[in-house]
């Protein structure tokens, strides 16, 4: 099947680049350093230090979650990352994740990254644990808040539960792609068998593909349940890791967690050192 006219919901030639010939990408999720930093007033660990040492390591993408009540990263870390990030740009992305209030809509305005993820999460959620529906209840908030990050220049992803039925409603909105909410797949795997929810993922990417859609994927992703998921998903353009990837560093180190994570997602294994 021919994927659908990507000009009809916002895919731009930067999005199309995106999808195009490459291994997925690895986007590492930097809330659970800020969180370690902000459980004491001294600044360690240093988020910025951390973020040079993914990019360093071979992450393609850095991605923060400035929720309102600040349990991780701050609105303030934004620019601060922004500005670390300059030179690395665009080659190495910068990703927001958050929902499309005023609040996210001026901290994008600021730095203007090449992603902006949005998640239907209320302001006191733990996680992100659930999808957009499309329905008719948050369908128009999303079409005037994916106008305006359209207008900022970013990819906008909408992040989605693992049900094809969502993305025919996709391309309405104006955004360019979905992530697939992982999270129940990694429960399956966790309790021995992931098959269905794998496949769930699968047919929501084929779904999307078809509709010329970028996909991504996100949530409890590690080094045990991304082969069976890349293999399945064979248009995968990036995945957000964090906290798996955070607690595996504990044991191997940042840098080395980073490289297993990327390795990973090329299909490749990689030892506990972080050596091939």
């Amino acid at each position: 099947m021919q994927p659908a006219d990507s000009t009809r919901h916002g895919l731009d030639a930067c999005a199309r680049r995106f999808m195009i010939g490459r291994m997925a990408r690895l986007s590492v999720n930097l809330n659970k350093v800020a969180l370690l930093r902000n459980s004491r007033r001294t600044g360690v660990p240093d988020l910025l230090k951390f973020a040079g040492i993914a990019h360093a390591a071979g992450a393609d993408g850095l991605t923060v979650h400035p929720r309102p009540d600040e349990r991780h990263i701050r609105a303030a870390d934004v620019p601060a990352l922004a500005a670390l990030m300059a030179p690395w740009r665009p080659a190495c992305e910068l990703n927001i994740e958050g929902y499309p209030d005023e609040r996210l809509l001026a901290i994008v305005r600021q730095v203007r990254p090449e992603q902006c993820t949005l998640v239907p999460d209320p302001p006191g959620a733990f996680t992100s644990e659930e999808g957009w529906k499309l329905g008719n209840d948050d369908t128009p908030l999303l079409r005037s808040a994916v106008a305006a990050l359209r207008g900022l220049g970013c990819r906008v992803i909408l992040f989605v539960d693992p049900d094809p039925t969502v993305v025919a409603r996709v391309p309405g909105s104006g955004a360019a792609g979905i992530e697939i909410y992982t999270g129940a797949y990694a429960a399956a795997c966790r309790a021995g068998d992931g098959a269905r929810q794998l496949r769930a993922c699968a047919d929501t990417a084929a779904a999307a593909a078809a509709q010329g859609l970028v996909v991504n994927a996100g949530h409890d992703l590690n080094r045990d349940n991304l082969p069976a998921l890349v293999a399945a998903l064979p248009n995968l353009a990036e995945a957000s890791i964090g906290h798996e990837l955070t607690a595996d560093a504990l044991e191997i180190g940042f840098a080395a967690a980073v490289a297993a994570y990327k390795a990973a997602l090329g299909g490749r294994e990689i030892s506990a050192s972080g050596r091939g």
